[in-house]
């Protein structure tokens, strides 16, 4: 299970050129508790439908602490070949350094008001997780809760200019079933709205609509899962309210999540449900590696660090030449409604 940054961890993730902000400490702080608080939950639901007879061969997370050179680091917890899991990633990392033009680039595109072609200094902190399970009645889980500042320098040719630091937020959290639950897709999206009511009652719907739209794979016409939260570049109305709807938000991976895989661990399946699983797992792959703005982002930052960026990818996936699912069948009934989302609330 997760344990608190050591002191020279954290010692290094603040001594970046970017003074250190209370909301900095603050979202390191939140990673720490929403890394360590899930963890635990997962790890609970492997102990409770664990084949092992012997306590101590129960998974469990391996705790890997890491640091980047160019500065900051993190903690990747990873679980894998569990009763429950088969593979658990939970990452958090606290990074900071010089954003190179191809980033910046990208956050030009998408509005961000930088300067063209030059590096930029940068912190960034963010706790995600995906969680890929054995049985297919279990979905796959994947959130991501991230906080971002940019320092831009003052302009040469104003004497009186001073430099800028423009600060966002992003996240979301999204369901992927392999064998259609509904009733799981619904009480998921019920905890979400209220999550996103207590805030603003424009959040959920605005905010749904925009995690049908992301994770859409695009190439093969359909949605990645039944959906979410997803949004980004959240700088509105103030750092304290948008920091409280982030933590509003991941106080419900819990609830949503856990009694779905209580509900589901010890329901049966068969060969074709788990080659169907293993298909896709492919479709997540492809999105993951092809569009998810994170995974982009990551890779073409210096010093990246491999192992976390990819923790998302599964053990096992499968593809399948021309695979169609045949009519009428629970398959048929799951790629209906990713090609198609549904309001679910």
């Amino acid at each position: 299970m997760a344990e608190p940054i050591s002191p020279e961890l954290s010692k290094l993730i603040h001594s970046g050129s970017l003074k250190k902000s209370p909301m900095k400490s603050q979202f390191e702080t939140f990673c720490m508790q929403v890394q360590a608080e899930f963890c635990r939950a997962l790890e609970e639901m492997e102990a409770k439908y664990s084949d092992e007879v012997d306590e101590s061969k129960v998974a469990r997370f391996k705790v890997d602490r890491w640091l980047r050179p160019e500065g900051g680091g993190g903690i990747t917890c990873i679980l894998q070949e569990g009763s429950v899991y088969e593979k658990a990633g939970v990452n958090i990392s606290v990074v900071h350094g010089q954003l190179p033009p191809a980033a910046v680039a990208q956050m030009r595109s998408r509005g961000k008001n930088l300067p063209s072609n030059q590096s930029l200094p940068f912190f960034a902190a963010g706790v995600s997780s995906v969680i890929h399970p054995v049985n297919p009645n279990i979905p796959t889980i994947h959130f991501n809760y991230r906080y971002f500042e940019v320092e831009v320098p003052a302009d040469p040719k104003n004497p009186e200019g001073k430099a800028e630091v423009q600060w966002w937020f992003g996240g979301g959290v999204d369901m992927t079933p392999y064998i259609l639950h509904e009733e799981d897709c619904r009480a998921f999206h019920q905890l979400l709205k209220k999550a996103c009511d207590r805030h603003d009652s424009s959040y959920y719907s605005k905010f749904k609509k925009w995690c049908d739209e992301y994770f859409y794979v695009k190439h093969r016409e359909e949605s990645r899962g039944i959906g979410g939260l997803f949004f980004d570049d959240l700088d509105q109305p103030s750092p304290a309210k948008v920091f409280n709807f982030v933590q509003d938000c991941a106080h419900t991976l819990v609830p949503s999540y856990i009694p779905v895989v209580d509900r589901r661990a010890r329901v049966g399946y068969d060969y074709n449900d788990r080659q169907w699983q293993l298909l896709r797992r492919g479709r997540y792959v492809e999105f993951n590696l092809i569009y998810d703005r994170g995974t982009k982002f990551g890779l073409m930052t210096p010093g990246a660090r491999y192992e976390s960026i990819l923790m998302s990818l599964p053990l096992t996936a499968r593809w399948e030449y021309q695979h169609q699912p045949p009519p009428n069948t629970k398959e048929s009934a799951l790629v209906d409604i990713l090609k198609n989302p549904k309001e679910w609330v």
